[in-house]
């Protein structure tokens, strides 16, 4: 009975891996960012936002249009109405028209492809940076996660413009909090969904067949139940005869 329950006890404390493992890259406080992408109509939203204020600018080099067809229950002519604002085709994946040369020119660096950015920073991480841009003293575009972040506000009309409150640290000032200082078209509580919405697409893009992969993985874990009961029966069967 104890080997029953070591393995187990071995197959349900697999530890889940969060968004949070990046906190420690900006002074800021990290929020939980609360994502669900079993959610389909949030992820609906946030493909959305997503195509409509960052595939401007940020590719998703590893993502196709008809993969949305089919893990966020859209038709393709919905897909290519509503979600396709260029010459791409139901197949194509989701690039960008500006050439590396031009971002180079424009922004000074390229921005970095989206497609896996859920994986390497984190769910809270992009979901808390979404949320801390300010203006700086000099009138420019800040970030509390990430300081001196070339990107600009793109969300800003939707969030409104947040002023730093300092704060004396020794011989420098340093970033506080942020306060509203000039409201957005959205409430503070309509532009967290809207952030999280995003951030939910990103996490789905990073890893689209997680979907398929959590539903398979309760499937998984049921048959190992059952198959470590059915061991756990046998060796006893086995073993009555030797006692």
């Amino acid at each position: 009975m104890k080997t029953l329950l070591a393995i187990l006890l071995c197959i349900f404390s697999v530890p889940a891996t969060t968004g949070c493992v990046i906190a420690s890259e900006g002074g800021a406080h990290i929020e939980p960012a609360g994502v669900n992408t079993r959610d389909v109509a949030a992820l609906q939203r946030g493909a959305k936002w997503f195509v409509n204020s960052c595939l401007s600018c940020h590719s998703a080099s590893y993502m196709r249009y008809n993969r949305l067809v089919e893990d966020l229950d859209l038709s393709e002519e919905m897909v290519m109405q509503n979600l396709v604002f260029s010459e791409a085709k139901i197949g194509d994946t989701m690039d960008i028209a500006m050439k590396p040369e031009q971002a180079e020119e424009w922004f000074g660096k390229v921005p970095p492809d989206l497609s896996l950015i859920a994986r390497s920073r984190g769910t809270d991480w992009l979901f808390s940076y979404l949320k801390n841009f300010y203006r700086d003293k000099n009138g420019q575009w800040n970030n509390l996660n990430l300081p001196n972040a070339a990107m600009p506000h793109v969300l800003w009309q939707l969030q409104g413009i947040q002023q730093p409150v300092y704060e004396t640290e020794g011989e420098m000032q340093v970033v506080d909090h942020l306060v509203l200082e000039q409201p957005g078209l959205q409430t503070p509580e309509e532009y967290d969904t809207t952030v999280r919405d995003i951030v939910t697409f990103l996490d789905y893009m990073s890893e689209p067949a997680k979907l398929e992969r959590k539903s398979l993985g309760i499937w998984v874990m049921l048959f190992l139940v059952v198959f470590a009961g059915l061991t756990y029966a046998l060796k006893a069967e086995y073993w009555r005869d030797v006692h």
